[in-house]
């Protein structure tokens, strides 16, 4: 790709020099005002910097006087622009280093206006799809030099590829996957209205069906009658015994009671989680200790700044793996990108329905990046 930066008076001046010199296939990358000349800060001049740049398989507009056969040659060798699949060359890659950071510090709006065809649908996809701006921006500018550098291999398929290659390897360090079973307690939290209850029937009778293990049902949510109803109907189909606790020793003695049983699921109330109040609350009925695994439910239907509020709030207690609710409801998965990385907790399992024992799974990697992407 070549790039030149213009200084201008104004910004007709600077695209007759461009058009001149690049030719009407030129992009502009950045302009902006500068103010040169002057004395101790008076008199400066304004004046506008234009950066420009062309694609190397576009032949710039060829000069209008005649020249000498040495001239042509030597004018032609230096002017003629290096192929970007010579990758190994310093120049290249200094130019194409450039570019990255130069698109990284235009902003969003501006950097749509010069996106190649390809990287324009991918834009479009990645906005539609709620991934943050700063995280499109990332990924589109590391596209972008690659799309420079892979001249034969520029359809949006590919490209579409090599940006979940990107997304993959930033999440690579989280941890995702079911319920390990490494643990006799399976506990949940997070606010109300996100399917918690319905989530931990659907983990029991995985357990019970599945691994073909024995399982029980505590409920620490007295607040509403109607939840214990609800899980005392999925604890009958799964022919399951419940307990019902109101303090941290109805819990300890609820333990006692289901002892023999593999697996212990515990619902929590999803109570107003702005209200600290109950999270330390919670923290007196269940005792949490390395015999529990906890899970955090949210819903995918929530805003992201909610969800990190939500957990900041139950991040007091120790919380394993992310279960996200209502995949169903939204086509912008986007946020969950923002989410794992920002808590740096990775997804258990994800839900797009409420029929127990159906519409669960377990989360991975390329099945997130794969439903986000349209993949």
């Amino acid at each position: 790709m070549r790039m030149k930066k213009y200084i201008a008076p104004t910004m007709q001046d600077a695209m007759k020099r461009i058009r001149s010199e690049l030719g009407n296939e030129a992009v502009i990358l950045n302009s902006k005002v500068i103010h040169t000349g002057g004395f101790l800060g008076l008199f400066m001049k304004k004046k506008i910097e234009v950066i420009a740049a062309l694609d190397p398989d576009v032949p710039a507009p060829s000069t209008k006087k005649k020249e000498s056969s040495k001239v042509q040659v030597e004018k032609k060798q230096k002017e003629q622009p290096i192929k970007p699949k010579v990758t190994t060359d310093q120049n290249v890659a200094k130019e194409l280093q450039e570019l990255k950071g130069m698109v990284q510090s235009i902003s969003s709006a501006e950097q749509s206006k010069f996106y190649p065809e390809g990287l324009q649908k991918i834009n479009e996809l990645f906005i539609q799809k709620d991934i943050s701006q700063s995280l499109r921006g990332e990924i589109l500018s590391s596209l972008l030099v690659n799309y420079y550098e892979a001249v034969h291999h520029r359809s949006e398929e590919v490209l579409l590829q090599k940006a979940k290659d990107l997304l993959l390897e930033k999440i690579s360090p989280l941890e995702f996957g079911g319920i390990t079973y490494e643990k006799k307690y399976i506990n949940v939290v997070g606010p109300t209205g996100v399917g918690k209850t319905t989530t931990l029937a659907k983990l029991a009778a995985e357990c019970m069906l599945q691994k073909e293990k024995t399982v029980a049902f505590i409920t620490t949510d007295t607040f509403r009658i109607a939840a214990i109803d609800q899980l005392k109907t999925y604890a009958k189909i799964l022919d399951a015994p419940i307990e019902v606790c109101y303090t941290v020793e109805d819990f300890r003695a609820a333990k006692a009671n289901l002892a023999a049983y593999d697996y212990i699921f515990i619902d929590t109330a999803g109570r107003n989680f702005l209200n600290s109040e109950y999270v330390n609350d919670l923290k007196e009925i269940v005792d949490f200790n390395h015999e529990i695994e906890t899970y955090l439910v949210l819903a995918a239907t929530a805003k992201l700044p909610d969800m990190l509020k939500i957990f900041e709030q139950f991040s007091i207690i120790n919380i394993n793996k992310l279960i996200i609710t209502k995949l169903d409801e939204t086509s912008s998965l986007g946020s969950l990108l923002s989410l794992i990385m920002d808590t740096k907790k990775g997804i258990a399992y994800t839900t797009h329905g409420q029929n127990v024992p159906d519409d669960i799974k377990a989360a991975s990697k390329d099945q997130l990046l794969d439903e986000i992407l349209e993949l």
